[in-house]
């Protein structure tokens, strides 16, 4: 398939209704995800035939591209139900529902104490190298109460992947998270330097829209030389 039927199909995917800031929801644009998975499978051959996990998934615009590029399952997770609705009505209109399936989970839990946001070590474990490749558009951790959820949400997808990550993350975190990814077992790479478009979606927003710098990141799990 090529890049822009690609774009042109996602081009149907619905957005959020009525997202929630708290949850940093912006939509990932029908532009953003095809060259997303469009470079997994031409470049890497990480989609087609693969077992994909796609973590916050939202409204299911990477899972049905993910299943559009012929990925052989698809589990999305998202702590929001909301989001899920809709991102089933987007699986059954663009004849992807039989390929994805979606769970309602949260992958962090929340100190009650402190607040701090940790993994959900249950969740993690039972998905842990279950799936070839994980992709995901993690939220930055700019609000209140989330710092670190983007980290949070890479080293989870890291744990599930047996092969190949790919997140797009703010460009000012790179060499944080290239120093995460070693200490995970993966090396880091960055495909493309791009811009995310946040439109004005909520009251505080005051600008039409604005680009934040944010890198495709491609985190391939480490291989040990064989011992001699």
């Amino acid at each position: 398939m090529k890049l822009k039927q690609l774009e042109g199909y996602l081009g149907d995917v619905v957005a959020f209704k009525d997202p929630k800031v708290q949850l940093e929801q912006y939509p990932t644009t029908a532009h953003l995800a095809s060259r997303i998975l469009y470079t997994a499978e031409s470049s890497y051959g990480d989609i087609d035939g693969k077992a994909v996990v796609d973590l916050g998934c939202g409204c299911g615009m990477l899972s049905v591209a993910a299943a559009i590029m012929g990925a052989s399952s698809v589990i999305g997770i998202d702590i929001d139900a909301d989001a899920l609705e809709t991102a089933q009505d987007n699986l059954e209109e663009l004849e992807t529902s039989d390929t994805v399936d979606l769970i309602q989970a949260s992958l962090c839990v929340r100190a009650p104490d402190t607040g701090e946001l940790s993994l959900n070590d249950d969740l993690v474990a039972k998905m842990r190298g279950k799936f070839d490749t994980a992709i995901l558009n993690p939220p930055f951790g700019t609000k209140p109460g989330n710092k670190g959820i983007d980290v949070l949400f890479l080293q989870a997808a890291c744990a599930m992947a047996d092969s190949a990550v790919y997140s797009l993350h703010k460009s000012s975190t790179r060499d944080y998270l290239v120093k995460r990814a070693r200490a995970w077992g993966f090396d880091c790479q960055v495909l493309a330097e791009l811009k995310f478009d946040v439109p004005m979606m909520y009251k505080f927003h005051k600008k039409k829209s604005v680009d934040i710098d944010v890198d495709l990141l491609r985190l391939s799990r480490q291989t040990r030389a064989p011992s001699t």
